[in-house]
């Protein structure tokens, strides 16, 4: 792997701070990265954010095929040349925003279910990981790199202070996985925090699945919007347009007290919740 900032250099490009730009530089920790992934050559992988082909290149010699997904169209010239140079010929280069793809057109329609990997900025990691629940019927798991921060609230549990609304929302889909930590170092530029990756397995189906996944949702972000109220205060100070009498039947029939705060209960408790304030509107 050529050191991104000689590279960068080279090619008189300078890292945008707008995109959250911070290329893996160790190939060794790329390396294993991609193997404690489990990838194999049935798989279709989308890469999310694919850089200077850190990742992309190792995934590329076990993959099936790799799309990556770089929205820096002068990235994504510099990468075409590494792939060249590494002989990578089953990578796909998508010079697009990975939010405004659709997954199963991407690939085509025969590729799906696919897997996903990538090391994701930190400003559009909750965007991704939501684009990413709601799609995952196209999606059989996502091995991601975050900034330690967001994935601290990926594998918190309630009652914690990183538990909260993505936590659930992420959850109640898949099974979260620690897989390992990667220092600031491994990086250039340098980021202020290291980085942790995770994997998420997504359920087929979840193992308590909602009667109505959109109010679900809707749940989850009233009852996390005010985290430190009591849950029948906050919701009824939401958009759900429920009545006291009806968060205090729902609360009755999940066995959930009225008082508690959201950031205690599990995902179980509240599709629970859910399901039953959902029968009384």
């Amino acid at each position: 792997m050529t050191s991104p900032a000689i590279l960068l250099k080279a090619w008189g490009i300078h890292p945008r701070k707008s995109m959250g730009q911070h290329f893996l530089a160790d190939p060794a920790v790329a390396s294993a990265i991609v193997e404690k992934g489990g990838f194999s050559s049935g798989d279709t992988v989308i890469e999310i954010g694919a850089g200077l082909g850190a990742l992309t290149i190792p995934l590329a010699a076990v993959a099936g095929h790799v799309f990556a997904v770089e929205p820096d169209d002068r990235i994504a010239g510099l990468l075409r040349n590494e792939l060249l140079a590494a002989g990578a010929a089953n990578v796909t280069i998508v010079v697009k925003d990975i939010l405004a793809c659709e997954i199963a057109p991407l690939v085509g329609g025969s590729r799906v279910p696919v897997r996903v990997a990538g090391n994701l900025p930190y400003h559009i990691s909750s965007a991704v990981l939501l684009y990413l629940v709601e799609r995952r019927s196209v999606v059989r798991s996502a091995l991601l790199m975050f900034q330690k921060e967001v994935a601290e609230r990926l594998l918190a549990g309630p009652g914690s202070k990183a538990y909260g609304r993505l936590t659930v929302l992420v959850q109640y889909s898949g099974a979260v996985e620690h897989i390992t930590e990667v220092p600031a170092g491994a990086f250039w530029p340098r980021p202020q925090v290291d980085s942790t990756v995770v994997v998420i397995r997504f359920f087929d189906p979840p193992p308590y699945p909602a009667g109505d996944e959109g109010f679900f949702s809707r749940l989850v972000r009233a009852a996390f919007g005010k985290r430190r109220k009591m849950l029948k205060n906050a919701l009824l100070k939401s958009d759900l347009r429920v009545e006291p009498s009806q968060i205090l039947c729902a609360c009755q029939q999940a066995g959930i007290d009225p008082k508690t705060r959201a950031e205690t209960l599990g995902v179980k408790d509240l599709v629970r919740l859910s399901d039953a304030l959902r029968e009384s509107l």
